[in-house]
């Protein structure tokens, strides 16, 4: 089993990416979501990492020993949300059921002139906040991300809505996507960033040991030291798919300024992302099947 993300590589083909974009916008999301049932067999039957890390994960979040029953309710999940991802883009939220909170805590940062670091995770939908809030919401966001990893989905979403692409801020190592994520801040967006998964497969990006659903993950620590730096509030975000066309927003306040001690910096850190493990693990409880990192994530090298 292979133990990083980056080892996966991206099981898509332009013309069947192509034909369900067709589908999905001409004949409707009803009809769309019968197709989820072949991807969904088909990653089950054929996809073994992903099959394999699924079953880990959900051996341990469950009261339950797991099933390919319960895998493929997993993968069908996350296979929903890829779907979904085309109607938000596209600004056909008529399809969608979309819980907003009625504190919309980064828009009110914003409106006092302050950005924050708004930080995700591969629970549910990251793109039901980013769409919704370029078409619905006046909240000014950038997304720093790393495309590599699944370049076709990337360029068959963002060619349905060139604006969409244009929140993008690469991750790609250089100084460069940190002066522009000052430069978002500093005019009041929201910078939003992925902080559950490790984006260097070279080792060389900095951790910090957490504990998750009971046993030790490295997770990164990067976001924190950018909401350090740049002196802006740090709130977690989770956009979680609950079924149907339901998606339900959440935001939680981490920290208003994260301050780091010369004295105790290397505690300090620890505290503030063991923090965001045990709000990603609250919501992992919640919603089992929102979590979509289909890699070994524990490091279990003997899973079945």
């Amino acid at each position: 089993m292979n133990h990083t993300w980056q080892s996966h590589k991206e099981r898509s083909n332009p013309f069947a990416l192509q034909l369900i974009r067709w589908i999905a916008l001409t004949l409707g999301r009803p009809i769309a979501r019968l197709t989820l049932y072949p991807i969904t067999l088909y990653f089950l039957l054929f996809a073994s990492a992903q099959r394999k890390a699924s079953l880990q994960y959900l051996n341990r979040v469950l009261d339950k020993k797991p099933t390919l029953i319960n895998v493929a309710k997993h993968i069908h999940c996350f296979a929903s949300t890829i779907l979904d991802r085309i109607y938000l883009i596209s600004g056909r939220f008529d399809v969608l059921d979309i819980t907003f909170p009625s504190k919309n805590m980064p828009l009110e940062y914003s409106h006092k002139g302050t950005g924050c670091i708004l930080l995700g995770s591969h629970v549910g939908s990251f793109e039901v906040l980013r769409s919704y809030a370029l078409d619905k919401c006046p909240l000014p966001i950038k997304i720093l991300m790393y495309e590599g990893q699944t370049p076709m989905i990337i360029k068959m979403l963002n060619s349905i809505n060139p604006d969409v692409a244009d929140t993008i801020i690469q991750l790609n190592g250089s100084p460069n996507s940190i002066i522009k994520v000052k430069e978002a801040v500093e005019q009041g967006s929201a910078v939003g960033m992925l902080g559950d998964r490790i984006m260097d497969e070279n080792g060389n990006e900095k951790t910090v040991t957490c504990t998750l659903l009971g046993e030790q993950v490295e997770m990164p620590i990067a976001p924190v030291l950018i909401a350090s730096t740049l002196k802006v509030p740090l709130i977690v975000f989770f956009g979680i798919f609950q079924g149907g066309n339901k998606y339900q927003i959440h935001f939680e306040l981490l920290s208003e300024k994260v301050i780091l001690s010369r004295k105790n910096r290397k505690q300090d850190i620890q505290k503030y992302v063991q923090i965001y493990t045990n709000m990603l693990e609250k919501h992992l409880i919640e919603y089992p099947y929102n979590w979509f990192n289909f890699y070994d994530y524990w490091q279990e090298k003997n899973v079945k």
